[in-house]
């Protein structure tokens, strides 16, 4: 079995790690338990939480344990980490039904039965602790000099708001974290962001400190987009893996309009097609550079919602944009081939569930538009926004259209009259979402 060091460098993960031939020879040797921590500021993770989460399905299919840690304690205190104002501080509460959300999300690229990979929450440990025995135990093995160095606390050091003392405490958390993990699991490797680096050796350092052994740690580079813009960010907002904060077509449309330089970086980080089949992706062009990214996009999808929501994803893709179907030569081991060629019961279900899930969506009695339905009405009734309200102030602002012309008023009734040739409206909210709408006698 290949080492997951060289795996996870080849594609494209690795930005520093520590002691790196002693890492190397360590997953040469044994099976490693290795964590990472989720900040739970949120019920759902969105794309830009994506690498650490590859990363930890990586470390366990190359036959390594995976932790996910859940900052429940630290989600009190708040992480400086790239941060140039502090962080709203959450209620237990509300930080362990986010971490309920955020396991659930995990749930789909990592497997946890069988004590595979553990969640586990830093509030079990954190909320106990007795704060002079931690600063005689603990806080001596720490150099004020030394953490003032930090990148995460020199830039709130050199922000006008400045660092407050509870957020000066962060890296000491963070670093009885991996001390604790050590103790407990025999975790001997910490992965995080860039920013995490000062946090990461921290801990290092004090499981050295206290226990005399070793133990390492790998930084991910920060993932932006080729036009510089920060990874999962739209201007509607983040790309959630809650399906209900964005629904598996978003998601899916969102990988589908990768930038052309991004196609094969992406398909490295966010897939696992071999690396042979991905090298090489860049230099398509045209209609084979777009059924690339279809592939991305069905196998990022598959692996956020489902093989069922890919494939309904897909389907409805191909209602809307007529896309043609993805020849074979083009990443091979993708299962977008499988899928949707075999006749074997999960590609019949999810066929089946795509073509229910289109006509569904898309139907709608002749009788209802005999007398027309306000323009506005029938966008919100099928989905294009959250409320009739929402549906007005995008007809007014000149993005919604029928049969690819602008709707002018908000109230304009649509009619018989305005089916197509085919006797279906299409309707489309901005530049890429559509819906289709078959109209039955």
């Amino acid at each position: 079995m290949a080492n997951v060091l060289d795996i996870l460098r080849e594609r494209g993960f690795i930005e520093q790690t520590t002691h790196d031939q002693e890492l190397a020879d360590l997953f040469n040797r044994e099976s490693v338990t290795c964590y990472i921590g989720f900040d739970p500021t949120a019920s759902s993770l969105h794309i830009g939480s994506l690498v650490p989460i590859m990363s930890l399905a990586h470390m366990q299919r190359n036959g390594h344990r995976p932790i996910a840690l859940v900052g429940g304690g630290t989600g009190l205190v708040g992480d400086p980490s790239g941060k140039t104002e502090m962080r709203q501080l959450l209620t237990r509460e509300a930080i362990e039904e986010n971490a309920r959300g955020i396991k659930k999300q995990l749930a789909c690229f990592i497997e946890f039965s069988d004590d595979r990979a553990l969640m586990l929450n830093n509030a079990d440990w954190l909320t106990k602790l007795e704060y002079i025995p931690f600063l005689r135990d603990i806080g001596r093995h720490f150099s004020v000099n030394r953490m003032l160095k930090a990148e995460s606390y020199k830039l709130r050091l050199d922000s006008d708001e400045g660092l407050n003392f509870i957020e000066f405490n962060y890296m000491l958390l963070q670093a009885y974290d991996f001390l604790e993990l050590y103790g407990q699991h025999n975790c001997r490797l910490q992965m995080g962001g860039s920013d995490q680096w000062g946090n990461i050796v921290a801990g290092i350092d004090l499981i050295r400190r206290v226990r005399q052994k070793s133990a390492y740690g790998i930084t991910f580079p920060l993932i932006t987009t080729s036009s510089g813009a920060k990874m999962g960010k739209t201007a509607a907002g983040a790309v959630w893996l809650d399906p209900e904060r964005t629904g598996p077509y978003d998601y899916f449309q969102y990988w589908i309009n990768t930038d052309d330089r991004d196609v094969e970086r992406f398909m490295a980080l966010f897939t696992f097609l071999d690396m042979e089949g991905i090298k090489g992706i860049s230099k398509l062009e045209g209609a084979d550079l777009n059924f690339a990214k279809t592939v991305l996009a069905f196998e990022a999808t598959m692996l956020a919602h489902g093989l069922d929501e890919a494939v309904n994803a897909y389907s409805k893709t191909v209602s809307n944009f007529g896309i043609r179907k993805v020849p074979k030569k083009i990443l091979p081991s993708s299962a977008i081939h499988k899928v949707l060629t075999q006749k074997g019961r999960s590609s019949q279900i999810g066929l089946n569930a795509s073509k229910k899930a289109v006509e569904a969506d898309s139907c709608i009695d002749e009788k209802t538009l005999k007398s027309g339905i306000p323009a506005f009405k029938l966008i919100h009734m099928v989905g294009l926004t959250q409320s009739g309200g929402a549906a007005r102030r995008l007809i007014e602002q000149g993005g919604a259209y029928m049969n690819s012309k602008r709707i002018q008023l908000f109230d304009q009734m649509i009619t018989k009259k305005d089916l197509n040739e085919h006797r279906t409206i299409v309707l489309r909210a901005g530049k890429k979402r559509y819906h289709k709408i078959k109209v039955k006698k």
